[in-house]
Order: structure tokens, then C-alpha cells, then sequence
């Protein structure tokens, strides 16, 4: 037993080679190879079993091959018509679509008019060239009309078939079954069916490969192979994968014996063989590969397959019935969730591409199809199961709001439980251990979120904090070309809607007076970078306000209006901020930060400062005793692990200067924004993910940040309820103006009125507490004046024509007119 324990071990923590597969394969006891593989599957894939919400489309059961277990495969005058025609196919795609399904599964005899004079009289009548020609018209029309996304099973296909096919279709496939020539034999099953001779098999998994195709494969267990082959099948998978990566799953199917087939009095394979099997595939591709086993075909048995190794359940159907195993109904969502559940995993929806490679869709999938993956994925790259989206009315989804507060009813892996001890002690986390955190869910994720509420209990208790505020946006007018910005308006801005304006300076007072006189402590100004602006306009506004209402504080200027500002005036950016503390400045907005990495900001922002230069305008504005705060804008086009590298940033500037007050979560509202409109970005982030992050900031962050602040203008009232229950103590600024949000489309207001904002606080069973800017106290007079105050005037805008993209000659005529607040976004 040592050498196998040996091997056991070595399996763990690296790859194993052919010879040492084979002596392992040897272990008559199935439970040590399924202990072994299920680590390996918890190492890449944590508590998550995938599947997909398919609908199954069988355009043709004609097939040129005749394997002995068959019952997909008819003769033609056994079938009404050789060919499902157009209006079948997009009946069941579009009952699919009604049932919510996300792929449609095109599954087809191989080549069938090769052989059949019926295939090929079917395919002249369909004005079709090739059984292949009408699949991907078929699969397009099936995408256009009900945005299902296609996963082709064809067979053997070409180098030019994979060219068309892909532009089709986001995924493919081909069971290799066996790599084995002996069941090529006469008296075998594969026995006069040409297109499973493995070397032709191998050969388009390769051509997969070169076209850049997510691929899956698999093996057919039981169909007289013997072990030996079966691992030799599962090795030259491996092997046929080393080049591309392409295979994104394999698939281990157990054989069932079918009526009126040459097979039909076979001996199934026993649970012990399937286990045996998973277990030593997932070995033998180690923990990231996704192993898949049909849930359909082993009734009862679905826990133990888990405990085998799988993460994937591969293709469930709520609509159609599995056509190669019709004896074999797909289980009912719910009960293969308990199922799953069970052993201790969550179910969780996939698209036909798996989430690795829907991160990389500008290498794996057809430009064309690409932004209708983005739109459907969350920042994983599973499927986005949910119709809320931040700054949305829709309400956020019950099951994740229960999770929050919930008791979890399992206990978290071990390394998690790890992780969450570590951050409670205030070690810092590494990036990969940062983006674990992320990819939690189910009880996982209520774990996290009640971790961050206990610490957040043990460094803020249970008061909330909240500031009333005014927000001034001085003007629109901006000549970076920020992708995500909807606000920002201009010749040279990405704008796509709205008017643009520049506030005079008796507006920006007038303003400031009417904040003041409704209770407000501070005023937060932030706008374009206007072309005709310098360091000396900033200097003004400041000035304009202090003369208005000298005992407001002002909260102004990102790092990209400091560092374009001290540009404009030849000085260094310490110089120029202590002129704008002389002229009132007293702590600055840590926004423009978006995210803070290089390989991020050259799509996002590529114009805008990048991240040393976020970070040196925080540093010098802290050695020279300002305050300021940090944020973080996501969920467009980032990945988890930028995210984590923006978090370990803004920690380690923190721990060299202490000048942050707080970190602010800001949610992308995806709706109006160029980047998302061009195809180019996701739906903003999941509620999970929304949540989460706050979650996640009050762990890495600590003990460095105490407030970990929520924006109800992005993610509603309710949103900002669960965020206060999972890490957060601070709910940000009461507005009385809101343009930038609500110009990307968000529909949640531009004010929360203290009274409303203590109502959020109180309902959760916490305190709250009017603050100022640097979280002090606010005099009892303003904060008197801020409950019931009256309602605000209209603002008036100034609108500047000369920077519209283009007016009529008429409208050229006027260079300033008065506009209403109505005509801005």
C-alpha cells in the first residue's frame, strides 16, 4: 500500500504520468481514489457544481454511422422527414427561451448525406449545401430570434467547418467515447461506423484547438472497453488538451442498454465503475478541469458522484427530453439543487461556455457574439441568473438578501475558514486569496458577509453613519474619453445623450447658500475636465463658496482635476494644493480611481491618469494633513483579481499614511454607458458580487480603514440595508443633487433625506448618526435645519453650445442660453 499512498499524495500537488496512472488505476478500494479527487475538485472549484439550462434540438437523427448502443440514430423511413425544418427548430428554441434556457444544443448525425439519398433530396429541398451549411443557419437563426446561444455537436468536422461554425456558436463538441481501435472490430460497437475511428476524432479536437474553440469530450464507459483503455482514452484526452487548453470539460457517461439495439442486452457498467471512473479522470487532469457527468443517468446516485470529483452536471433541460437517452428524464432544477446540496456543494448556472473561458472572450469566442456573453455572465463568468442590476428598480433578488443574515447550514471549507481568521487578526491577504473570497456563494457567502459584520460590530459598533451634503457637478465638459462615462458631455467626450453645461460661479453660490440654509454641512464638487479650465478655476470655486457661506466644508477635486489642475498652472501638485487649501479646500473625493490597475485603465480610462499617478496626488494630499477618501468603481470589464490588486493598493497606501477616512463602493450602472453600449462591458456587478464586495473591503482592509461606506444611489435603499448587514457603517451623503449616477441610467433619486436615510438604519435595528466630512460632529443648529427641510429650487445650468457635437444654425447663434434642469440628465 506505500507506493499507492505515495502516488495518492503526489496526485495532490502535482500532475501524474502515464505509468504512474496506470499503477494507480490498480487501487481496488474506489473510496481512497474518490477522497483524493474530491480535494482536487475543492482546490479548483471550491463548493460550486455547474450546469446548463439548455433546450435540445435534434435537426437531424440521421447518421451516416451505425454504433451498436444507438437509439439517436433512425433510418430514414423510420422518420416524417429527414431534416427538422426551420419552424420546428425555432419552436423549440423559442419554448426553450420562454423556460429560460440559455443554450441550445444542436445534437446531429454525423454527415448523414454521405449515405442517405433521403438526407441529400432533404437538404435540396431546404436549398441547402451540406447537413453542416443548414446547421449553421439554423444555429444563427436560433441565436437572432431568441438569443440562445448555440453549442454544436456536429461530428467530424474540417478546418473551414470550424471557421463558419464558430461564428455560429460559442462552444462545440465530439465524444472521443474510447481511444481504443479494438472496438472498431467486427462483433464491437463501433464496427462499420467510420467517424468514430479515434485518429479522425483526435484530428478535430486538434483543429478545435488552432480555431479557438471551447471544446468538450469524454468517454462512453461500459461499451466493452476494458479499465486499461478507458485510462489510456481519458490520457490521450489529456494529451490531445496539452497544446490549446481547449477541452473545457470532459464528460464521463455511463452506458444504458436501449431497446432494439445490438446492445440491448448488454451488462450496464455498476456505480462502482462509473466512480471509479470520475475519480480517476479528475486525477488525471487535476482540479481545474470541469468534469461533467449526466445527471439523468444515474438516478439516486447523485450525491456519491459528487463525492467522486465532478463540478458539472453538464446540460439540464426544463423543456425538452434528453434525445440519445430518451429513457432517462432530466431531474426536476429543484430537486438536482437539493441534491447537490446535499453533498454539500451549490448548484449554479453556467452558459455553453464555462467561466474560464467566458473571461477571455476576445480569444475564445467570435467578436460578434462576444457582447451578448458579456451581457449574460457575471464577473466570474457564470450566468447571470438575475434581473437586477445596479441602479435599477428591480428589486434585489430574495435569495441573496436571505443569505445575509442567515445562519449558513454548513460550515466553510477549511482554507475559507482560514482566510476569514486571518482577517479578523488584520494580516494582509494576498491577491490570490482576495479573489477566493470573491468567487464565494451560497453559504460561502453568508460566512463572508457575517465575518465583515463582526468586525465591522468590533471597530464601529453599531452606529451608521451619514453626511448631509450637496453635491455640485460644475460642469459636464470633459475632453477625456472615460468608456464608462455617461455624464461627461463634448466633441472629444464618449456622450452619448444629454446636453452640455458649465455652472457660472452665482449658480455654484446659489447652490451652496441653498444647501447650507437646508441643513448641509458640506458641498462635494466634482466635474469634467473642461478644456478651458486651469488650477486657477478650481482656486475660484473654492473662493465663490467660502464667500457665500464661510463655514461650509469643502469636499472637491479628484486627483485627475489636482493633476490637470497643477498642469494647467506649471507646478507641482504639492504646491497647488496648498493653494487650494488657502482658498478653503478642506478634504478631497477619491474618485477617478475607478479601478486601480494599468491593465484595466488602458481600455477604461486610457486617457485618464493611471495608477501610480491616483496613488502619488493620495499620497502628497496626505503629507501635507489633508483627508481624503477612496473608491472603487466595478463590475464592467474587470476581473476579480483587479479588483484585488486595487484593494492591496489603497491598504498599503493607507498603512504609509493614514489618510483615508473612508472607502466608498461604487456599483457600475451599466444602462447609458458607452462602454456597454458598444458591446464591451458587463451588466454591472450581480447583487451577490454588489454585496460581497463591501463584505470583502471591510476584511482586507482591516484594521486600517474603520468606514467601509455604501451608495444608495447605486444600489437602492434595500441594497444599502443588506451592504449595513455585511461589513458596512456608513451610507455617504444625503445629495440633494445626483447627475453622474443618473446619467448612466440609474433610477434611484437625487436625494435621501436625513429623515429617510435614519428610517434605513433604524429598520436593521442600528443607530444612526449625522457626521461631518472627517466623520465628526455637526452643529446642533445645521443639524436641526437639515430634518424637514424645504423643498429645492430648480438648479439652473448654463448651457454651453459651443461644445456640442453639432446644433442647428440656429442654436449656433446663441453661445449661452438658461436651461431648465429638465433638459439635463
Amino acid at each position: 500500500m506505500g507506493d499507492f499512498e505515495n502516488l495518492l499524495a503526489k496526485a495532490e500537488s502535482g500532475q501524474l504520468d502515464t505509468d504512474e496512472i496506470l499503477i494507480l488505476s490498480r487501487i481496488k478500494d474506489t473510496r481512497l481514489l474518490m477522497e483524493v479527487a474530491a480535494r482536487l475538485r475543492d482546490e479548483g472549484h471550491q463548493t460550486a457544481v455547474s450546469y446548463s439550462r439548455k433546450v435540445f434540438i435534434p435537426l437531424t437523427h440521421l447518421c451516416r454511422d451505425v454504433c451498436h448502443y444507438c437509439t439517436f440514430a433512425q433510418v430514414p423511413r423510420k422518420l416524417k422527414a429527414p431534416y427538422l425544418t426551420p419552424e420546428e427548430v425555432l419552436k423549440i428554441a423559442q419554448d426553450g427561451a420562454a423556460a429560460g434556457c440559455k443554450e441550445a444544443l444542436f445534437t446531429l448525425g454525423d454527415k448523414p448525406e454521405l449515405r442517405y439519398k433521403a438526407a441529400r433530396d432533404g437538404l435540396k429541398e431546404l436549398k441547402q449545401e451540406s447537413t453542416l451549411s443548414y446547421l449553421r443557419d439554423m444555429a444563427q437563426m436560433v441565436f437572432d430570434e431568441t438569443g440562445l446561444f448555440p453549442h454544436l455537436n456536429p461530428g467530424l468536422m474540417n478546418a473551414d467547418d470550424f471557421s463558419e461554425l464558430r461564428k455560429v456558436s460559442i462552444s462545440m463538441g465530439i465524444m472521443l467515447e474510447s481511444s481504443s481501435m479494438r472496438l472498431m472490430e467486427k462483433g464491437m460497437p463501433h464496427y462499420g461506423s467510420p467517424d468514430k475511428i479515434p485518429e479522425r476524432r483526435f484530428e478535430t479536437m486538434r483543429l478545435a484547438g488552432e480555431a479557438k474553440v471551447p471544446f468538450t469530450s469524454g468517454i462512453l464507459i461500459g461499451i466493452g472497453e476494458t479499465r486499461v483503455e478507458r485510462i489510456e482514452s481519458l490520457l490521450a484526452l489529456r494529451e490531445a488538451n496539452s497544446a490549446f487548453g481547449h477541452i473545457q470539460e470532459i464528460i464521463i457517461q455511463n452506458f444504458r442498454a436501449k431497446p432494439d439495439t445490438l446492445m440491448a442486452n448488454a451488462s450496464e457498467p455498476d456505480l462502482n465503475e462509473l466512480l471509479w471512473t470520475i475519480a480517476l479522470a479528475r486525477i488525471i487532469f487535476g482540479p481545474t478541469m470541469n468534469i461533467q457527468a449526466p445527471p439523468n443517468l444515474s438516478p439516486g446516485a447523485l450525491e456519491q458522484i459528487v463525492d467522486s470529483g465532478i463540478n458539472d452536471w453538464g446540460g439540464v433541460s426544463p423543456v425538452t427530453p434528453d434525445f440519445v437517452n430518451p429513457e432517462a428524464p432530466w431531474p426536476h432544477l429543484s430537486t438536482l439543487a437539493g441534491e447537490t446540496a446535499n453533498a454539500g456543494k451549490l448548484l449554479i448556472e453556467r452558459l455553453a461556455i464555462y467561466p474560464d473561458y467566458a473571461m477571455d472572450l476576445d480569444f475564445w469566442v467570435d467578436p460578434e457574439l462576444k457582447p451578448f456573453v458579456l451581457q449574460a455572465i457575471d464577473g466570474q463568468g457564470f450566468a447571470r441568473a438575475e434581473s437586477w442590476a445596479a441602479g435599477h428598480t428591480v428589486l434585489p433578488p430574495e435569495g441573496e438578501l436571505a443569505r445575509v443574515t442567515n445562519l449558513a447550514k454548513s460550515q466553510p471549507l477549511e482554507e475559507l475558514a482560514d482566510l476569514l481568521e486571518k482577517t479578523s487578526l488584520g494580516v494582509e491577504l494576498n491577491e490570490a486569496e482576495i479573489v477566493r473570497l470573491f468567487k464565494t456563494r451560497g453559504d460561502e457567502f453568508t460566512h463572508v458577509c457575517q465575518a465583515a459584520d463582526r468586525l465591522r460590530r468590533q471597530v464601529a459598533g453599531d452606529e451608521v453613519t451619514y453626511c448631509v451634503n450637496r453635491n455640485i457637478n460644475y460642469t459636464n465638459i470633459c475632453y477625456f474619453k472615460c468608456q464608462f462615462c455617461a455624464f461627461s458631455k463634448g466633441k472629444m467626450s464618449e456622450n452619448l445623450r444629454g446636453r452640455p453645461y458649465d455652472l457660472s460661479s452665482e449658480e455654484i453660490m446659489r447652490r451652496t447658500r441653498e444647501a447650507w440654509d437646508r441643513g448641509a454641512s458640506e458641498v462635494c464638487l466634482q466635474g469634467g475636465i473642461h478644456p478651458e479650465y486651469t488650477g486657477k478655476t478650481y482656486i475660484d470655486i473654492c473662493h465663490s463658496i467660502k464667500q457665500v457661506v464661510p463655514e461650509m466644508h469643502i469636499h472637491a477635486f479628484s486627483p485627475l482635476e489636482v493633476w490637470q489642475g497643477a498642469h494647467t498652472l506649471g507646478i507641482g501638485i504639492g504646491e497647488f494644493l496648498g493653494q487650494l487649501r488657502e482658498a478653503g479646500l478642506g478634504t478631497l473625493p477619491g474618485t477617478a480611481a475607478e479601478i486601480l490597475d494599468d491593465e484595466v485603465r488602458e481600455t477604461l480610462c486610457p486617457d485618464k491618469i493611471n495608477t501610480a499617478q491616483w496613488l502619488e496626488v493620495m499620497e502628497t494630499a496626505h503629507e501635507q494633513g489633508f483627508n481624503t477618501t477612496a473608491t472603487i468603481m466595478f463590475g464592467h470589464m474587470e476581473e476579480y483579481k483587479h479588483v484585488a490588486r486595487h484593494l492591496l493598493r489603497i491598504r498599503n497606501l493607507q498603512v504609509k499614511t493614514g489618510g483615508f477616512t473612508e472607502f466608498v463602493i461604487l456599483p457600475f450602472i451599466h444602462m447609458e454607458s458607452p462602454i456597454y453600449l458598444k458591446g464591451r462591458a458587463r451588466k454591472g456587478p450581480t447583487f451577490r458580487e454588489a454585496v460581497l464586495i463591501h463584505a470583502i473591503s471591510r476584511l482586507v482592509l482591516h484594521p486600517y480603514f474603520k468606514n467601509i461606506q455604501a451608495s444608495w444611489t447605486k444600489l437602492s435603499h434595500d441594497g444599502v440595508r443588506a451592504c449595513l448587514q455585511a461589513g458596512v457603517n456608513d451610507l455617504g451623503g444625503t445629495l440633494m443633487n445626483e447627475t453622474i449616477t443618473r446619467a448612466a441610467g440609474a433610477s434611484h433619486g437625487q436625494e435621501t433625506s436625513p429623515e429617510e436615510m435614519e428610517e434605513i438604519i433604524r429598520s436593521i435595528g442600528r443607530v444612526p448618526r449625522q457626521r461631518s466630512t472627517t466623520y465628526g460632529e455637526v452643529s446642533v443648529i445645521q443639524k436641526q435645519k437639515s430634518y424637514g427641510a424645504s423643498e429645492l429650487k430648480d438648479p439652473i445650468y448654463t448651457s454651453a453650445i459651443k461644445y456640442e457635437r453639432k446644433r442647428s444654425g440656429n442654436q449656433k447663434k446663441q453661445l449661452y442660453r438658461n436651461i431648465s434642469s429638465a433638459d439635463i440628465v
